[in-house]
C-alpha cells in the first residue's frame, strides 16, 4: 500500500563498491528517504557496510550461504549446507528483533533470502545483478525460487530478463535499469602526472573485477594490436579480484611479459576513485568475454564523456549505441576489436563527440530519479 511504512531487510552478498554493492547502496538511500526502516545484512565487512551504517541503518555481518562457483564440489556443498543453516539462525534473529516485513535480496547468489521468506510468510523482492552461465540444474534451481517464493524479480536489463525467461518463461520478471547519481572529476592532468605520463601519450583504460569473464587478458590482447600501430599509448587496469581468483593476477601478468607490454600497461589494483581515474582516461574499454548483465563502469565512464568501447552482448547494447555514444565490438577477435578502435584513437573530435552523446543519453535514461521512482514503486506495491 502507498505510504504504508516499511520495514525491509536488505541481503547482499559481498559489501565493497563494484557495480551490484552500488546499486543496493542507491536502493537503501532510496528506501530510507522514503521513510522506510532498513536493516542490511551483508556476507563480510567492507567498504560498502560503512556507507550503509553512514545512512543511519543496522548493519549485521551474518553467513548468507552465497552461491559461488567455487563450492561446487563435495567440500563444498557441506560447506554450504553449514553456512545454510547458520544463515537461518541469523535471519531469525534479525527478523523477529525487527519485526521485518519484506526481505531484499540483493543478488542472485544468496538464494536463502527467497526459501526463507516463503517460510517465515514475508514478502520477497529478488534483485537479480547477474546472467548466469550454468549448471543447468542451478538455473533451474533459481528459476524455481524466482517463480514459486518470490513477490517480486527484478532484474537490471532487457538481456538478463530474457536470459531467465529462456529457462522458464513462467516467471514474472520486470526490467529496473540501474540508476546513479553520477560523480564527474575533470582531473586529466592529474591522472597523468601520477602516472609519469605526458599530455600526448593516449590512455585507454579498463575498471573491473579481475574475473575470467571480465577480460583482463583479451584488454591484454587488444592492447598488443593498438601498441604495434600507435607508439604514444598506455595501457591502465583498474580492479581487485574476486575472492578465490586471485590466481588470475599470475595469468595476467604473465600475459603482459609474453605480449610485450611491461613498459606499456600501468595496473593500478583497486582504485576508491574510479571518477579520478575515469577523468585521465582517452578511451574507456569494457571486454566482458561472457555477458555482463548492466556494468555500471560503462554508465560511469558515459557520464565522465568517454567513449565507451564494449563487447557486444550483455547488457552493453542497452546503453553504447554504436557508433554514436561508442564501439560495439566482438568478445573473441582481438585483432578485429583493435582495427575497429584505431579510428577512436587518431580522431580527439570523434573522441569528444562520442563522450558528449555519451553523457547525455546516461544522464537521459540512467538517471537516479527514474531508478528511485521506480524501485520505489515496486516496494509499495508488495
Amino acid at each position: 500500500m502507498k505510504g504504508v511504512k516499511k520495514r525491509i531487510l536488505v541481503l547482499t552478498s559481498a559489501s565493497d563498491l563494484y557495480g551490484a554493492g552500488k546499486v543496493v547502496l542507491e536502493s537503501v538511500k532510496a528506501l530510507t528517504e522514503a521513510g522506510h526502516s532498513v536493516v542490511f545484512a551483508a556476507s563480510n565487512d567492507g567498504p560498502l557496510c560503512k556507507e550503509v551504517s553512514d545512512l543511519g541503518c543496522q548493519v549485521e555481518i551474518i553467513p548468507l550461504a552465497v552461491i559461488r562457483r567455487k563450492y561446487f564440489n563435495f567440500k563444498g556443498v557441506l560447506n554450504r549446507i553449514n553456512s545454510f543453516i547458520r544463515s537461518w539462525s541469523a535471519l531469525n534473529r534479525i527478523v523477529s528483533t525487527h519485526n521485518i516485513d519484506i526481505v531484499y535480496t540483493n543478488t542472485a547468489g544468496i538464494a536463502i533470502g527467497a526459501i526463507y521468506s516463503r517460510r517465515r510468510g514475508l514478502k520477497h523482492l529478488w534483485h537479480i545483478h547477474e546472467i548466469v552461465p550454468g549448471p543447468r540444474i542451478l538455473l533451474k534451481f533459481y528459476a524455481h525460487l524466482m517463480r514459486k517464493y518470490c513477490d517480486a524479480v527484478l532484474v537490471v536489463s532487457e538481456a538478463a530478463r530474457k536470459h531467465w525467461m529462456s529457462i522458464d518463461s513462467r516467471i514474472e520478471i520486470d526490467l529496473l535499469y540501474n540508476g546513479f547519481d553520477f560523480e564527474v572529476v575533470d582531473d586529466r592532468e592529474g591522472l597523468r602526472a601520477e602516472l609519469k605520463v605526458s599530455n600526448e601519450t593516449l590512455l585507454v583504460g579498463m575498471i573491473a573485477r579481475v574475473h575470467f569473464w571480465k577480460g583482463q587478458q583479451y584488454f591484454l590482447e587488444i592492447a598488443s594490436h593498438l601498441k604495434s600501430e600507435i607508439k604514444n599509448i598506455k595501457f591502465v587496469m583498474v580492479g581487485d579480484a574476486f575472492p578465490g581468483y586471485e590466481y588470475l593476477y599470475d595469468d595476467i601478468k604473465a600475459d603482459i611479459e609474453k605480449l610485450g607490454l611491461k613498459d606499456a600497461v600501468i595496473n593500478l589494483g583497486f582504485q576508491e576513485d574510479v571518477h579520478r581515474v575515469l577523468s585521465g582516461l582517452d578511451v574507456f574499454v569494457l571486454p566482458s568475454i561472457l555477458p555482463d548483465p548492466l556494468p555500471t563502469t560503462v554508465l560511469e565512464a558515459m557520464a565522465s564523456e568517454k567513449p565507451v568501447v564494449a563487447t557486444n552482448h550483455g547488457g552493453a547494447p542497452e546503453m553504447v549505441i554504436d557508433n554514436v555514444t561508442g564501439l560495439l565490438v566482438p568478445w573473441d577477435d582481438a585483432e578485429m576489436t583493435a582495427k575497429a578502435i584505431l579510428p577512436l584513437l587518431t580522431n580527439s573530435d570523434l573522441r569528444r563527440e562520442m563522450g558528449m552523446n555519451g553523457r547525455q543519453r546516461v544522464l537521459k535514461e540512467f538517471s537516479i530519479g527514474t531508478y528511485k521512482r521506480n524501485l520505489l514503486r515496486h516496494i509499495e506495491k508488495l
